[in-house]
């Protein structure tokens, strides 16, 4: 698989933990951090290592979970950052799905005013999403990176075999992302997605999502432009998103809350930006038969809606969505009202 090259970084697929130990090695750091957390400590890290031999690392490790990708945790870093000796010529290796990827990226863009830093995304989520294009951030409330940078990794390393410890559910919270993918931008890569084996989606298939964002960040990297197609989905979906994080002992997965505000904004999309019916049908049947009923009720309508208000894409009060013309064709900057997205949240629900 060819390394996607670009005058920011590269992201590498072929040999890419062996691609990693030249970076470092060329880089010549003065200190080189290890960030994980438990999950991604037991079942990645000793692959990792065995890369490592003669070179010296400090691990830093953190607790997973999206309702630990907080101020809290991060503050935790930079002191372990500080206790280890950090300077400026150090370089952090966040090895771990999106949680890391966002926080040791947010970490790292901030310590000493930035410091260089690389992903290594082990769930395919980090691998076709958080890990590419260079945002990082973190929580406040509940309310999703609310607070970050737009800042570029120095290399991005996908390494497929990560993946295969992944439990069905991650796999098809990545998933979600790479559907959009198709939604927004390539309806040819759509209908491949929908007839290949989703449960466990090939490196070829990666590549592609990887590709898409990537050109996509590079063209538009502090989103200006064309950027926000890859909203779509996501002012919905992370309002759901952050409930579910406040309200039940299970929440949902990422993939699984983008997967609902798909849906929703799809069903907008029909409405006001001329999708139409058969492909709202064809996406709707699509994500119902991936991914598992969320029971939405009506009087949660006003904290989804105050959520949906505090999302970092709006200006002023008023809600922004991308919305899609035709799959594999977007309209970005739509102005929704209240009544229309409490009219999607009902469409869901009525299903």
């Amino acid at each position: 698989m060819n390394t996607i090259q670009s005058d920011n970084y590269a992201v590498y697929f072929d040999n890419s933990l062996d691609e990693l130990v030249n970076f470092i090695k060329k880089g010549k750091y003065t200190k080189f951090f290890i960030l994980t957390d438990e999950n991604t400590g037991e079942h990645c890290l000793p692959l990792l290592t065995s890369k490592l031999e003669g070179l010296t690392y400090d691990l830093i490790e953190v607790q997973s979970g999206e309702e630990n990708k907080n101020i809290d945790f991060c503050i935790g870093i930079w002191k372990m950052l500080i206790d280890f000796g950090a300077d400026r010529k150090s370089l952090m290796v966040n090895l771990g799905g999106g949680v890391i990827t966002d926080m040791g990226g947010f970490a790292a863009s901030t310590y000493k005013r930035g410091i260089d830093f690389v992903q290594v995304p082990t769930t395919l989520l980090s691998q076709v999403d958080a890990s590419v294009g260079g945002k990082t951030g973190i929580d406040v409330d509940g309310i999703k990176n609310i607070i970050g940078t737009f800042t570029m990794p120095k290399a991005v390393f996908m390494a497929h075999e990560f993946l295969q410890s992944l439990p069905p559910r991650q796999v098809l919270s990545g998933l979600a992302e790479m559907l959009k993918h198709g939604l927004i931008v390539d309806a040819a890569y759509w209908n491949n997605l929908k007839t290949s084996d989703l449960k466990n989606p090939s490196v070829e298939l990666v590549h592609r999502s990887v590709e898409i964002k990537n050109e996509i960040t590079l063209a538009d990297p502090h989103e200006k432009g064309i950027r926000k197609a890859l909203n779509f989905g996501h002012t919905v979906g992370h309002a759901v998103e952050t409930y579910s994080l406040l309200h039940d002992e299970d929440s949902l997965t990422h993939g699984e809350a983008i997967a609902i505000g798909m849906i929703c904004e799809s069903y907008i999309a029909h409405k006001k930006a001329g999708l139409p019916l058969d492909e709202l049908n064809e996406i709707v049947k699509v994500f119902s038969d991936l991914y598992p009923r969320y029971a939405i009720k009506e009087d949660s309508f006003d904290e989804l809606l105050l959520n949906m208000q505090k999302d970092k894409k709006n200006v002023g009060n008023e809600i922004n969505c991308t919305l899609l013309t035709h799959i594999g064709q977007y309209s970005i900057d739509n102005l929704c009202t209240a009544d229309e997205l409490c009219d999607s949240l009902r469409y869901y629900i009525n299903l």
